[in-house]
């Protein structure tokens, strides 16, 4: 659906986007993250054709963006940041006037609009004054307006920004339903949404993408070991001898105070240590009430990948 190739993007003292390469099979929930200047955002511009690129290709839907514009922005759905709506105009009126604008047909306008309008939840608001409504509303229709001429793809920068958990929550569900007929590629810097919706992730610091691929691919290749917590009722020292004896532990530290205390197994991600404590602990006949191995968030492989200048573009 999108092929980049070498996409670079200049202004005068800084590169923007530096030499940018990746791919978005059709189907696919891609997530786009990177700090603050890192380039998405004016990535996403040129992908929409919004922005002129410096040099690369870019083409979607087997379409070439520099030489046929209008037939890849017939193929997008666009929603910015700040998504620009015209508060004086009625829902539906503003809806009607963009379909027009994208060339649906009169024919199909008013199923369109009925469409999109029930999709995104905004039906019961068609009357109302966008510049009255709330702000989750109004991402709401900035959302229809980006899918009121059926587009393959859906460029979303930070649709959920600003909104509050209910409503990120409804965003989140609407996404992942139009996944099942759009192609979307989503800037957030919420990244446990991200986490929970998107199939892969492209990070990008700098101008440059350091990591692609699917969070947990992403999570096992930053885990060097695996971190393990047990809550275990027996004689501390004779706990931590037990399991410090564990295959591939390499470090074992204990908290709280009475019989109850906290174990916490640094070791080897080659086996399974979890099944090891158990071992250890009902041979002992000593009690257990609590035992799970933490995985690293996309938030932590996030800041590991973007607060060094030392990280290594991964593709």
């Amino acid at each position: 659906m999108i092929e980049v190739a070498h996409l670079t993007k200049r202004y005068p003292g800084r590169v923007a986007v530096d030499d940018v390469s990746f791919r978005v099979n059709p189907g696919e929930i891609v997530g786009f993250l990177g700090p603050n200047g890192a380039g998405k955002s004016t990535t996403m511009r040129i992908l929409a054709g919004y922005l002129p690129a410096t040099g690369g290709i870019v083409r979607v839907a087997n379409h070439d963006l520099a030489t046929e514009s209008i037939e890849v922005r017939r193929r997008i759905g666009y929603m910015p940041e700040s998504c620009p709506l015209y508060g004086e105009m009625r829902v539906d009126e503003y809806l009607r006037f963009r379909a027009r604008l994208k060339g649906v047909p009169r024919s199909k306008l008013k199923a369109r609009l009925a469409d999109v309008k029930e999709r995104c939840g905004i039906a019961d608001v068609g009357s109302r004054i966008i510049g009255h409504l709330s702000k989750g509303y109004r991402q709401r229709v900035g959302l229809a307006e980006s899918l009121v001429h059926e587009p393959e793809l859906l460029i979303l920068d930070e649709p959920t920004i600003g909104l509050d958990p209910n409503q990120i929550r409804l965003v989140r569900s609407l996404i992942a339903d139009l996944a099942q007929r759009h192609t979307i590629l989503l800037s957030s810097h919420i990244l446990s949404e991200v986490e929970m919706t998107c199939r892969r992730v492209l990070i990008l610091n700098k101008g440059r993408i350091v990591a692609s691929d699917t969070p947990d691919k992403l999570r096992r290749r930053m885990e060097g070991e695996a971190t393990v917590t047990a809550e275990i009722e027996g004689p501390q020292a004779e706990v931590e001898v037990a399991l410090r004896s564990l295959p591939g532990v390499s470090e074992v530290t204990s908290e709280g105070i009475g019989p109850w205390r906290r174990y916490t197994l640094r070791a080897a991600r080659d086996g399974d240590t979890r099944a090891d404590v158990f071992g250890a602990v009902a041979a002992q006949k000593w009690r257990l009430r609590e035992l799970h191995q933490e995985s690293a968030t996309l938030e932590d492989i996030f800041v590991s990948l973007t607060s060094s200048d030392r990280a290594e573009v991964r593709q």
